[in-house]
């Protein structure tokens, strides 16, 4: 099932409940830039880094608006936004539904075992809900710097 979107591509339109169970859809953000960002599980090691990286940067991105989605309920993602104090919209993606529309639900192998999951990635939308940057398999620490980079060319 290996489909990457493309740069140039419409982002997968999606309606998911956040950390206080609000349903946020990416039409909300028309109008605006919107990093979507997936991460595997809310509060381990690396998505951590990757969310507080991103909390760390929003006084510098402008207007630009940050979604993480995970596979995690929206209490769970309530529980990582308040000990982080992430400050934007966690969605609870449970059935990864919206995970592989955007192919980044797929195999992965730990430990000598292998299962399906989150392959973390990010996606920047433009105002007009296209595809500006498209980000697979990205490290958390690059998250933000990939934004930053992105936003200033």
């Amino acid at each position: 099932m290996d489909q990457h979107l493309k740069v140039g591509q419409k982002a997968p339109d999606f309606a998911l409940p956040d950390q206080s169970e609000k349903v946020t859809r990416l039409a909300d953000f028309r109008g605006r830039s919107v990093l979507v960002y997936f991460y595997p599980k809310a509060d381990t090691p690396g998505c951590t880094a990757q969310s507080c990286g991103l909390r760390d940067i929003l006084g510098d991105i402008g207007d630009t608006a940050v979604i993480g989605i995970s596979p995690d309920k929206p209490a769970k993602q309530a529980k990582f936004d308040e000990k982080y104090g992430l400050g934007f919209p966690l969605l609870a993606d449970e059935d990864h539904a919206v995970a592989e529309a955007y192919g980044v639900w797929g195999e992965k192998k730990n430990y000598g075992k292998t299962y399906m999951g989150i392959i973390r990635s990010a996606f920047l939308v433009d105002g007009e809900g296209e595809l500006v940057q498209v980000w697979y398999k990205v490290s958390p620490a690059n998250t933000p710097k990939n934004l930053l980079a992105a936003l200033a060319s």
